[in-house]
């Protein structure tokens, strides 16, 4: 709670103008990404238990859900977009002591965001029959993967408002909230998950229930404090009429479109991904995906700061605190590279103990000890393109950093996957990607350096 207070009044010293030392900057970094980590953590967590649950229920079915994996994320970082764009305007109207176009801004974005939800809710409903089948799975698991995806389509509309108010929440510096809602979407998923798997013997679908059922649960008492007790976001303190302001979607649409058209061929860069590897063999797929699921555990605290890195960022600009903005981009990402830089050791270490617990099958842990240790090298410069992304986005600027992220993933990620897939298997294709993530990492912290990102800071604007 003291802390809390703490980070709470260094937050507000951004937007009264104080000047800041390097160790409050520091505290202030350290208060708003532990939190967030937890949550990120936790979030991975879920997936994790997810995968474990399912991974005793054998080879086929962890490759039901590790076929549908990319597809569901792909769906799931469209609805972050679509939140991006409006929490980033909340992030600079906070800064900017603006709170009642702060406020507006939250509106606008849940109507857009619901709808958007609702209406990618429609599509998958859609093509969940056939979405296995195009992802090259068999009969063995096609059943399977389609119903999960089902579930998982059917409770769109509740991720998003999930994930909105979390986002909006860290926008205005409450990093604490969405930590705690994040543990207890987690503790809801095992409790709901051992009922549908375990009790009920639903299989895979009911690990697609107990997901949807824990965001439900969830997402409705985040909504809440978010819009009602949050002290500057809380909608029940304006009393006049809503009127729709286009600008506000129209600022939306420029920072979110190149994040979801990013997403949305990253993601299909990761489909491609998962069509490379499928040829392999479900052994090939289930190990793919218990080595992605166990990555995420590590740079899972790359993420957290990121979002500390946004939040800061995004208030410093709207605060039009130029000094400020670039000290705390070069710290968190400097704080992002040492963490994960650490985190790679971890991996390295206990790679068979991670894949492990997500599988019994040894032939399944072996292989993903070997891509957990392929990828351990390339953590610190993953976390440098994680947290300077974040720096990018903070400050409006999203169509270099997509850019950099599509071109590394298409052109040497994908290429050099397909050619060493052939000679080396799943090792060539966990290869390739440690080598793009590498040079993936030097781009962004070039761009950090040069200061390219801050041109967004100089020439964007606030409506008044």
């Amino acid at each position: 709670m003291l802390y809390s207070k703490k980070t709470n009044y260094l937050m507000e010293s951004i937007r009264s103008g104080r000047a800041m030392t390097r160790g409050e900057k520091l505290n202030l970094i350290v208060g708003l990404s532990v939190p967030s980590m937890l949550a990120q953590i936790s979030t991975v967590m879920m997936f994790f238990i997810d995968a474990s649950m399912v991974g005793h229920l054998g080879a086929e079915a962890s490759a039901s859900i590790g076929l549908i994996e990319s597809t569901t994320w792909l769906i799931g970082s469209l609805l972050g977009a679509a939140a991006t764009g409006f929490s980033v305007q909340v992030g600079h109207f906070i800064g900017a002591n603006d709170f009642f176009q702060a406020r507006q801004v939250f509106r606008h974005g849940l109507i857009c965001g619901l709808l958007f939800s609702v209406f990618l809710a429609i599509i998958g409903v859609a093509i969940h029959v056939h979405l296995p089948y195009w992802l090259g799975g068999g009969e063995d698991i096609a059943v399977d993967s389609s119903r999960y995806f089902l579930v998982y389509a059917l409770v769109l509309p509740f991720v998003y408002l999930y994930h909105t108010s979390e986002m909006m929440l860290k926008s205005a510096g409450n990093m604490h909230t969405p930590s705690i809602m994040a543990v207890l979407v987690c503790i809801c998923d095992v409790l709901f998950n051992y009922i549908f798997i375990y009790i009920l013997k639903m299989g895979v679908v009911g690990a697609s229930c107990g997901t949807a059922l824990a965001y439900i649960c969830i997402s409705l008492p985040n909504l809440y404090l978010a819009a009602c007790k949050n002290k500057i976001l809380n909608l029940r303190q304006d009393h006049v009429r809503f009127h729709w302001v286009k600008e506000y979607v129209q600022h939306a649409c420029k920072i979110s479109i190149p994040i979801a058209i990013q997403n949305i061929l990253m993601s299909g860069a990761q489909i491609v991904s998962t069509m490379i590897v499928a040829p392999l063999g479900n052994i090939a797929i289930a190990a793919h995906s218990f080595a992605i699921t166990a990555e995420s555990l590590c740079y899972m605290p790359g993420y957290g700061i990121g979002d500390a890195a946004t939040t800061l960022v995004g208030q410093t600009h709207g605060a039009n605190r130029l000094d400020l903005c670039k000290s705390f981009a070069y710290m968190t990402v400097g704080l992002g590279m040492a963490v994960m830089a650490l985190m790679g050791v971890v991996m390295y270490g206990f790679a068979p103990e991670m894949i492990g617990v997500l599988s019994p099958v040894d032939s399944i842990c072996e292989l993903g000890t070997i891509c957990l240790r392929i990828e351990a090298f390339a953590e610190p410069f993953f976390a440098a393109s994680i947290v300077t992304y974040s720096v990018c986005v903070g400050a409006g600027d999203t169509k270099t950093p997509a850019a950099i992220n599509l071109g590394t993933m298409w052109l040497v990620r994908l290429t050099l996957a397909y050619g060493l897939s052939k000679s080396y298997g799943l090792e060539g294709v966990w290869i390739a990607m440690a080598t793009e993530l590498t040079f993936r990492g030097i781009l962004f912290l070039v761009r950090l350096v040069r200061g390219s990102w801050m041109k967004s800071f100089m020439v964007s604007s606030t409506l008044e």
